[in-house]
C-alpha cells in the first residue's frame, strides 16, 4: 500500500529539519513527502530543496500566503497533490519514532482514521534536541513530560488499541486515513481561520460519513517539540463552527478540498 506523508509547518525550518530527518530514518519510508507550509518565509523553502536533493523519496513543498493560522487549508492543498492510497498527517514539530510510519500502516483499516498520540518535550529537552539532532529518546529520557505516551510496546499496542466514537483528543498532528476517505468528506473546511477545531470538525464529517475512530496505543510514537500556546483569540468562532457540523449532522463542506484537485 502506497503512502503520502503530510508534513504542517510555519516558519520553524529548525524543527522541520529534525523531522525530516526522524523521517528519513523510518524503518519503512513512505513513498511521497509533501510539506503543507501556511505562509513561511523563505528559510523553510531553502531547507526543503536542500533536503529534497537527499531525499530518497519524492519531498514536495506546497505553499500558501501568510493570512494568518490557516491549517486547514495548507493540509488540503497538500493533499491534492498526493498519488498514494494512505495519507498520515503530522505537525512540523513532531519528531518520529523509526517504526512510526510502519506502525501506522500496520493499523490501517478500511473506512476507519486513526488517532496517535505524542511524547511531550520539556522547552529544556527541546533545546537541546535541536542543537545535538539525537532523535533517539529512550523511555526514561529527562525531559519527557507524560511518561506513559513514550511506551513503546507491540503487545501493548494490539491490548489496547482501540475503536471509539467521540471527539475528545482530536490530532491532526498524528493521525492517518485513506485518502478515498478524504475526498469522500470533501476533506478539511477551509473557513477555519485561527487556531483550533479544524481537526474536530473534520473528524466529525468522517464519523457522519461512517468513518470510525480508532486510537493508537503504544505504537506509532511522536515526540512533539515545545513550543509556546498560539492564539485562542479565534476559537468562539471556530467552536461555532464545530457546533454547526455536529447539529446539522455535516458530511460535506462547501469550500474543501475539491478547490485544489
Amino acid at each position: 500500500m502506497t503512502t503520502s506523508l503530510i508534513i504542517t509547518t510555519y516558519n520553524r525550518p529548525d524543527a522541520l529539519e529534525l523531522v525530516l530527518e526522524s523521517t528519513m530514518q523510518q524503518k519503512r519510508l513512505p513513498d511521497e513527502i509533501v510539506i503543507a507550509d501556511d505562509g513561511s518565509d523563505k528559510r523553510t523553502g531553502v531547507l526543503i530543496e536542500k533536503l529534497a536533493l537527499q531525499s530518497k523519496v519524492p519531498l514536495l513543498h506546497v505553499w500558501q500566503p501568510d493570512e494568518a493560522f490557516r491549517a486547514a487549508m495548507a493540509r488540503n492543498r497538500a493533499v491534492a497533490m498526493t498519488k498514494s492510497e494512505y495519507t498520515i498527517m503530522i505537525d512540523g514539530d513532531m519528531v518520529l519514532h523509526p517504526n512510526f510510519i510502519q506502525d501506522h500502516l500496520d493499523a490501517a483499516e478500511k473506512g476507519t482514521f486513526l488517532q496517535g498520540g505524542r511524547v511531550l518535550l520539556s522547552q529544556t529537552k527541546t533545546d537541546e534536541v535541536l542543537k545535538s539532532h539525537d532523535t533517539t529518546f529512550p523511555l526514561f529520557t529527562k525531559g519527557i513530560e507524560n511518561r506513559k505516551n513514550a511506551l513503546y510496546s507491540t503487545f501493548l499496542s494490539r491490548l489496547f488499541s482501540q475503536k471509539k466514537d467521540s471527539l475528545g483528543g482530536i490530532k491532526t498532528c498524528n493521525f492517518s486515513l485513506f485518502r478515498e476517505d478524504i475526498l469522500a468528506v470533501n476533506g478539511f473546511d477551509n473557513g477555519f481561520v485561527g487556531w483550533g477545531r479544524e481537526d474536530s470538525e473534520f473528524a466529525v464529517r468522517l464519523l457522519n460519513c461512517g468513518v470510525q475512530r480508532k486510537n493508537i496505543k503504544f505504537s506509532a510514537l511522536a515526540y512533539h517539540l515545545f513550543h509556546p500556546e498560539d492564539s485562542r483569540k479565534t476559537l468562539p468562532e471556530n467552536d461555532r463552527r464545530l457546533q454547526r457540523s455536529i447539529n446539522e449532522k455535516r458530511i460535506w463542506c462547501e469550500d474543501g478540498i475539491d478547490k485544489f484537485l
